[in-house]
């Protein structure tokens, strides 16, 4: 998502940017172009940019954005040598907000992307001879499940979050290798060997104390990052919970579906009743355009400062928003605008949405509700020789997914942690500062203390889900 709102940014608010090379995952220009099209260029997003340059849009995207087809996981991006030295020579600052962020990703491709990304586009700043700097998207949740106070603070090398182990990264890539390898001589199946490899990304990052191989993955990028940068100006930001634009350029704009939005979209289409969550807890969301005018300020304030800084751009301490605030809202928009999911169109009947505030009432209920007649239905299928199998597999599937599910999403939903961002209000301080600070306030704004939540969630983010993500 930050990608396209960057880019939409710097091309509305600062024209005369040379050059923004965008790298694509693409086997060829052609194709890097056309990516670049349709999920960058073509999204509604732009519509404003459109309407200011009319019917000069076309040519001034042709004149500032160059694609190019490559990855970070290859070494030299997967540029060939030509094309390597005509970048390197002209790129003066490299933002690098490539990653998978799926909580439960094979091994191997959240390390490639996550890990050897970092360390792939690291290599390539230093052949890079007008570097100002790098700036690298992280998470705020590379923090785990801590509790209290965290602070805007490096990871050391093989530092973990579980007291009496060390980290090794070049062990955990030959593990990926080793395992890759036995797998392929006992000629496992594609699907078995992509369950493996998830179960694998899983073990290892409970192993050194991270709830998922996403921020597992994430913390280890920023370790190698942070070791081998040398004097490399490097500016790391780390993100909470991104959700849709507050601002502009296009209010609720979003793409792609976060924690909150699943159970949002799940109620929208009556297809959830229940969550686990604590609704007195704090949920750290800071909208996707803040998060972007922090990086853009973040590039002007840190330009050939050969440092490491590290920014949370978060909410949870200068303007924290429990979940009940989203409970709240979400049940007043709903009634106010049922969704019709009807046959015919008619608007639902609305239940309000119960929540459990510990994983272990959330088992109970699903045992009561759902394990318990899943047993019985299983012991009936066995007395009638196998006639509910079909349907006793498929209940199955869905109790184990659910039950999955929340595994993965409780270190969020009960998280009890507070990010500290002391850095991010010295920038917000420094930008407030400068000369015409009225107009950079209102153009580079980051201060969540300006978001009114309820008002936020009820006339913005949730018609976002609604219109953006509800198929």
């Amino acid at each position: 998502m930050h990608c396209a709102v960057l880019v939409e940014k710097i091309l509305r608010v600062q024209p005369d940017v040379k050059k923004l090379y965008l790298l694509v995952r693409a086997n060829d220009i052609k194709s890097a172009t056309c990516r670049v099209e349709n999920e960058v260029i073509g999204k509604e997003l732009f519509q404003v940019l459109k309407n200011k340059r009319g019917a000069g849009f076309d040519s001034f995207v042709e004149e500032k954005i160059c694609p190019l087809a490559g990855d970070i996981i290859y070494e030299n991006l997967g540029l060939d040598p030509a094309k390597l030295t005509e970048i390197s020579e002209a790129v003066d600052i490299i933002v690098n907000g490539a990653a998978t962020t799926n909580f439960y990703e094979r091994y191997d491709v959240a390390f490639e992307a996550n890990v050897l990304g970092a360390k792939n586009i690291c290599d390539f700043a230093k052949k890079c001879p007008k570097l100002k700097m790098l700036l690298h998207v992280s998470t705020a949740y590379v923090a785990g499940e801590k509790e209290g106070l965290i602070l805007e603070k490096p990871f050391s090398m093989g530092e973990t979050l579980r007291e009496g182990t060390h980290l090794d990264i070049g062990s955990e890539l030959n593990l990926i290798k080793d395992t890759r390898r036995e797998m392929k001589a006992n000629c496992s199946s594609e699907k078995a060997e992509k369950r493996a490899m998830k179960e694998l990304g899983l073990k290892r990052a409970r192993n050194f104390g991270w709830p998922n191989t996403y921020v597992f993955t994430k913390a280890m990028g920023e370790m190698l990052l942070g070791h081998l940068r040398g004097d490399l100006p490097v500016v790391v930001v780390r993100p909470s919970i991104i959700t849709s634009i507050l601002k502009e350029p296009l209010p609720g704009w979003m793409e792609g579906i976060r924690t909150i939005d699943s159970v949002i979209i799940g109620y929208a289409k009556q297809a959830l009743s229940f969550f686990l969550v604590d609704l007195d807890l704090i949920m750290d969301v800071i909208p996707g355009d803040m998060v972007v005018n922090a990086m853009m300020v973040a590039m002007a304030a840190h330009s050939e400062e050969r440092a490491q800084t590290i920014y949370h751009v978060t909410s949870s301490l200068r303007n924290p928003a429990p979940y009940a605030v989203l409970s709240d809202t979400g049940h007043r928009y709903f009634f106010a605008n049922p969704p019709r999911t009807g046959k015919n169109g008619e608007p639902a009947r609305l239940r309000k949405m119960r929540f459990f505030s510990t994983v272990a009432r959330f088992r109970g209920h699903m045992a009561i509700k759902y394990r318990l007649p899943l047993e019985m239905l299983r012991l009936v299928n066995i007395a009638l020789c196998g006639v509910f199998s079909r349907r006793y597999d498929e209940l199955s599937r869905k109790y184990k997914f659910v039950m999955h599910l929340v595994e993965l999403y409780a270190p969020y939903s009960l998280f009890k942690g507070c990010f500290d961002d002391i850095n991010t209000e010295r920038l917000r301080i420094a930008m407030k500062g400068e000369e015409g600070k009225n107009s950079a306030q209102y153009y580079f704004d980051f201060d969540p203390k300006s978001i009114d939540w309820e008002e936020y969630f009820y006339r913005v983010h949730i018609p976002g889900v609604i219109k953006y993500l509800c198929d």
